[in-house]
């Protein structure tokens, strides 16, 4: 299986009784597929999922398995891998241990461990901002030829010496999605296969035109793309994600509230307008 195009990793609205937005979580997730989307992601860092309980989880899954697109569930554990067996899931996104930096050699074991129990392949989240660990790419390749382990979300905080050495090369089979927002444009241009991208809740459909652009081979349509989008994904990770991102959701009127939950503040105003204004000018761009 090879995991291609944009997936919209959503985030968690939430009621002004502070509980989760069912009704306003489906629309949104539909209003992503229908602008171009191939596909979700439920209970990735966007979601706020360490802030949910164990029900909260279940029943965001559930919502947005309902819309009938491909999905990845965020899962980290044998346990909550086990839970999405018999699921219509297409992978699990499995972040790399954070905190403990168990070594690259202690990476590939634990996801040799994973990969060997679960019910769905994985996708390695390789966030190393978050996590501690950093992944070279000779780890990356490693990862990528153990059974169910089917691609990596990319983030390592831009185009660094191991993105050039996974994509000069890639391995077969494997997608590599880019996973930092504003260097979206560069990593596709390089080979990457697709996109696990925040900021694609705003201008969907450019930023799935972007990611088939580069697929292909119109160049000129990418980079006219690309330039204001990765200018627009700066200002949607303005602050801690994804606190702008909802207060630029709730100013449209797409869900309820700007609300995040703690350790999450509530974006400034001035960051929310400035991405909104971002927002009008990238859309003036081509349109």
């Amino acid at each position: 299986m090879t995991l291609t195009g944009l997936f919209v990793p959503l985030i968690t609205p939430f009621d002004g009784s502070g509980s989760v937005d069912g009704a306003a979580l489906e629309r949104l997730a539909h209003s992503c597929v229908d602008a171009g989307a191939s596909g979700l992601v439920a209970l990735g860092t966007t979601s706020e999922v360490s802030a949910l309980t164990g029900a909260e989880r279940r029943f965001v899954v559930e919502v947005v398995a309902g819309v009938g697109c491909p999905l990845l569930v965020g899962a980290d554990s044998a346990a909550s891998l086990a839970a999405l067996g018999g699921t219509d899931v297409r992978a699990a996104l499995t972040v790399v241990p954070p905190f403990v930096r168990p070594g690259e050699a202690g990476v590939i074991a634990h996801f040799r461990a994973l990969a060997s129990a679960s019910p769905v392949p994985l996708v390695v989240y390789d966030v190393p901002a978050r996590t501690g660990q950093p992944l070279s790419a000779a780890t990356l390749r490693e990862l990528a030829t153990i059974p169910g382990v089917v691609g990596v979300k990319h983030a390592p905080g831009g185009i660094t010496a191991d993105t050039v050495g996974l994509l000069a090369d890639p391995p077969p089979d494997f997608a590599v999605l880019g996973g930092d927002d504003a260097f979206l444009g560069p990593l596709l241009a390089m080979g990457a296969t697709g996109a696990i991208t925040a900021s694609a809740h705003c201008l969907t459909g450019d930023y799935a035109r972007l990611v088939s652009a580069w697929r292909d081979g119109l160049v000129d349509e990418a980079r006219t793309l690309g330039r204001p989008l990765s200018r627009l994904s700066a200002a949607l990770f303005a602050a801690p994600n994804p606190t702008v991102i909802k207060g630029v959701l709730h100013a449209e009127g797409r869900i309820p509230t700007p609300d995040v939950r703690l350790p999450l503040l509530a974006a400034d105003p001035a960051l929310v307008a400035a991405a909104r204004a971002r927002i009008a000018s990238t859309a003036c761009t081509w349109n």
